[in-house]
């Protein structure tokens, strides 16, 4: 019964994981195809849904620990469970907010400025879909690579915003339009964070190692190097 309860709960959250995706892919979709009803749809809908699913997911983890006291590495993984849900709804709400933006940049089309936010867009999504794959598979080698993909998107986050700073300054008309684009540019990176927050606490349950503190990008290079 323990392992049925499990196997349910790993479908609930890989549910979860999915909605939250196509949450972020609908809100780049929505601003790439001018199709507000899209973004619409993330704010109206989507985010009530995952919602539900963090209220639904949290009730499952608590009746198991209730149930049937896990112990050791089961305990963990419930555990994990519920951090990983908490983490998703965040997502969920991030993806909400780049739809808000985004809403807003489709109505104010007149400012044209050169920036293009498809690249840290794209890396976001692939860390989330691998850090949800690493869960499910165990695969502490795709836990690693998105951790170290972190790096590659806090330095496309710090290029992206010293431009948008220039736009602001040369020419105050694109404030507020700038300001935008710099949310979406934020929560994106902040979807990449909560990403690498999953793979870090994949690689805790597989080999008992702690690296979410080790936030100097050579001292992490090296612990995750260890065999």
């Amino acid at each position: 019964m323990f392992d049925e309860k499990m196997i349910g709960l790993k479908k609930e959250i890989v549910e979860h994981a999915g909605l939250v995706e196509s949450m972020i892919a609908k809100s780049i979709k929505g601003l790439l195809s001018k199709d507000k009803g899209l973004l619409s749809e993330v704010i109206n809908k989507d985010e009530l849904k995952s919602n539900n699913y963090e209220i639904e997911i949290d009730e499952l983890c608590t009746n198991i620990i209730a149930q049937y006291e896990p112990k050791a590495r089961d305990l963990r993984i419930v555990l994990m469970i519920l951090k990983m849900n908490n983490d998703l709804e965040r997502i969920g709400d991030h993806a909400v907010n780049i739809s808000q933006s985004c809403i807003y940049l489709l109505e104010h089309p007149l400012i044209k400025i050169d920036i293009d936010i498809s690249q840290i867009a794209n890396i976001s999504k692939k860390m989330l879909n691998d850090s949800i794959t690493s869960f499910l598979n165990e695969d502490i080698d795709l836990a690693k690579n998105v951790c170290k993909d972190d790096t590659i998107i806090d330095n496309l986050k710090y290029d992206l915003s010293k431009k948008l700073i220039t736009f602001m300054a040369s020419d105050p008309k694109t404030i507020k339009y700038c300001l935008n684009i710099m949310r979406i540019n934020n929560n994106l990176e902040r979807i990449a964070d909560l990403s690498t927050n999953i793979c870090e606490e994949v690689i805790f349950i597989s080999e008992g190692r702690v690296i979410k503190h080790h936030k100097d990008e050579n001292a992490i290079e090296s612990f995750i190097k260890k065999p």
